[in-house]
């Protein structure tokens, strides 16, 4: 059993990265059903107010904290917890499965980055098994997840925005068997060498966040006030807790 905390309501569990890794090796191995999320802020924040959003987040088997702000809010509460972030995490998982054999399928961003990720990965990984990939333009979920069926695909990652990418991917564990899926918002930009990765320092004091803020400004109105108001919320709820 994974063991837990509680931020905001939302649980976010707790492991290290190699502990995460090996979660999701032996759920593909054993053939489960399998949702990892990659949490930040503004997905709490935004199932704050979506119930549906919130029940998706509640039930997934694996969440991970994605941005700087979760390991910050679990450091109020005490809890030593290392960030686990998104475009590393999908890095591992596409090593892992070029190395064991599992198929790959990617869904997501624009049409030119979608198949620029799938090019420039079958380039750096020979044997990586990439069995289909769509970008994040479609109208028919049902005819996406038939394709990805069809694909035999057991590992997706998919790049649709939350909470989009999460109702999807939590579709997608209720209708197919077998399938480990992933939410991984930008990060497609990242891996397909669109966007640049942040520099070590940025990465080092956890500021991916301003990094690509700084280079893609139209995020400025996605994170603010969203940041502030989660930490404020976070704070509030520590102290309660020490006052309790």
């Amino acid at each position: 059993m994974i063991k837990t905390a509680n931020v905001q309501g939302f649980k976010i569990n707790l492991l290290k990265y190699a502990e995460a890794l090996d979660f999701v090796k032996i759920s593909l191995d054993n053939g489960e059903n399998i949702q990892i999320v990659t949490i930040n802020p503004e997905m709490i924040e935004a199932a704050k107010q979506n119930p549906s959003f919130a029940d998706v987040l509640k039930y997934s088997e694996l969440v991970v904290p994605d941005g700087v702000g979760i390991k910050l809010a679990l450091k109020f509460k005490g809890i030593e917890q290392e960030q686990i972030r998104g475009v590393d995490f999908a890095q591992s998982l596409i090593e892992l499965s070029e190395q064991n054999g599992y198929k790959l399928a990617l869904i997501g961003a624009k049409p030119e980055i979608n198949q620029k990720l799938a090019e420039v990965l079958k380039e750096k990984y020979p044997k990586l098994n990439i069995v289909y990939h769509h970008d994040g333009y479609f109208q028919n979920e049902d005819e996406i997840i038939n394709d990805i069926k069809n694909s035999g695909a057991n590992l997706v990652f998919t790049a649709l925005g939350a909470p989009k990418q999460e109702f999807f991917n939590a579709k997608l564990k209720s209708t197919l068997q077998g399938v480990a899926s992933i939410g991984l918002g930008g990060t497609f930009d990242v891996l397909s060498g669109s966007v640049a990765l942040a520099p070590p320092i940025y990465r080092k004091l956890g500021l991916e966040w301003l990094y690509r803020t700084i280079k893609q400004p139209e995020r400025f109105k996605r994170i603010f006030p969203t940041l502030p108001l989660f930490l404020f919320h976070s704070i509030m709820e520590a102290g309660s807790k020490i006052k309790d």
